[in-house]
């Protein structure tokens, strides 16, 4: 059995190695993050497996505080003749008072380093570079292990990228890498494992097996995502309710409808949400926002539509199919007995064939209620969109997920996937009605071509 990889995440105090470790680990839960100084005052571990088989402890350290003065004492430390190296001069100072004093966080971090087979240097691209921080990597160094600087929070707009690097170049560490653990970028977990394999060669099998776990997951995750998103869609699209034609009985049914894809859509956010290992208070209001995990603008709101470019009534046509639509997004019947008859009387043979008892239905004074087609494009943008919000989110990430405007065409204009079409004429289809049968054949081939147009 391989043995795990040992790694110390050290690095002065408040510059994001326990945000690090929440993003490696995909843990919103671990440790504390806090603006506040020396949040972290012990070392914390967490493991990264692979079937079962430990390949890599993270261990988060407490901050680094007073290297000036620690560097100062260390020199202080050889007598007369002495030349001690570096890990031999540590263990002086370990075994003395000052370890269990003045230096006790200090002392914490290079115990775990020194026990460690490297260490990932956690730098704040947003600082200047300062003395403190020369003196940190000189002590640091002096444990005679491998250290990777790692530049976090590179995609802050001031941040000081070229001044660390030079400043690393300077004192011999010219193998680094960028990650920003709170918009971590898509290769920023694999470039970070390449690097250590290019330090440790011996660690390089148990790197790249976590590199490509790794890759698995993403994979995995987004298709479990486009099938979350297609299951919605077929739900709703497949989504009816029948009502006889009075107004109040109209006006509840309507009402109730809305409700249940409100609450359907709400459900596919929660899953997302635990696909991806997030938690539920993590997304919150924006310009198309989620307010306590839900979102804030009305699905039914036409000012929801025009922001996206969706344009609105384009799926009143569908509801004629059916006998009678119902323009969910005024809230009014805007197709009822007379469209009916118009579409009988025009040869719609095949619309008989396929929708005979529901006409006969309509005809005698009912009314069905489905989603309207815009509603359909607004709910695939909103998923889809949430879903690249979280594809970029590290979790660490303190603030509310934010989802911006969606730059492309494919939801927002031309024809719908032909699998909602077919669902239009499926109903047993939805969870949403009654009597619903979720695990045909046929359903299940829909969810999964949509999922993979998706």
């Amino acid at each position: 059995m391989i043995k795990p990889l040992k790694l110390a995440v050290v690095g002065h105090t408040n510059v994001g190695k326990t945000s690090l470790l929440r993003t490696l680990t995909r843990d919103v839960g671990f440790g504390e993050v806090s603006h506040r100084p020396s949040t972290t005052r012990h070392v914390e571990g967490a493991r990264l497996s692979v079937d079962g088989e430990p390949l890599l402890d993270l261990y988060d350290t407490p901050g680094l505080e007073d290297a000036i003065a620690l560097l100062d004492y260390l020199e202080r430390l050889e007598r007369p003749g002495e030349r001690l190296d570096g890990p031999a001069r540590l263990t002086r100072f370990l075994e003395g008072s000052e370890a269990r004093q003045r230096f006790e966080q200090e002392a914490k971090v290079l115990r775990q380093l020194l026990a460690s087979d490297a260490g990932l240097y956690v730098i704040d691209a947003r600082e200047p570079v300062l003395a403190k921080y020369r003196d940190e990597l000189e002590v640091l160094a002096s444990c005679g292990k491998p250290l990777l600087p790692v530049l976090n929070f590179v995609s802050s707009a001031n941040h000081r990228e070229p001044d660390w690097r030079e400043a690393l170049a300077r004192l011999g560490l010219h193998a680094l890498v960028r990650f920003d653990s709170v918009a971590p970028p898509e290769d920023g977990e694999r470039r970070l494992y390449e690097s250590l394999a290019l330090l440790l060669e011996n660690a390089r099998p148990q790197l790249e097996r976590l590199i490509n776990d790794q890759q698995a997951q993403r994979l995995a995750r987004q298709q479990s995502a486009a099938r979350l998103i297609a299951e919605l869609l077929i739900d709703c699209a497949a989504c009816r309710r029948s009502v006889i034609s009075e107004a109040e009985q109209e006006q509840q049914a309507i009402s109730e409808l809305r409700k249940a894809v409100r609450q359907r859509e709400q459900r596919c956010v929660e899953a997302l949400l635990k696909l991806y290992a997030f938690r539920p208070q993590d997304a919150a209001a924006s310009d198309l926002p989620l307010l306590d995990g839900r979102w804030g603008d009305d699905l039914f709101n036409p000012e929801t539509l025009k922001q996206l470019g969706v344009r609105v009534g384009g799926g009143i046509a569908a509801g004629a199919a059916a006998g009678a639509g119902v323009d969910l997004l005024v809230g009014g019947l805007t197709l009822g007995v007379a469209a009916l008859a118009g579409a009988i009387a025009g040869g719609a043979l095949q619309t008989a064939r396929s929708y005979g008892s529901r006409l006969l239905g309509k005809i005698k004074g009912q009314r069905e209620l489905t989603v309207d087609d815009s509603v359909l494009r607004l709910l695939a943008l909103r998923q889809r969109q949430l879903v690249q919000a979280l594809n970029q989110r590290g979790h660490a990430a303190m603030d509310s997920i934010q989802v911006a405007t969606p730059q492309d065409k494919t939801w927002r204009e031309g024809k719908l996937p032909e699998a909602l079409n077919k669902a239009r004429a499926h109903p047993q289809w939805s969870s949403l009605n009654p009597q619903a049968k979720l695990s045909q054949a046929e359903r299940q081939e829909q969810v999964e071509g949509l999922a993979q147009q998706l």
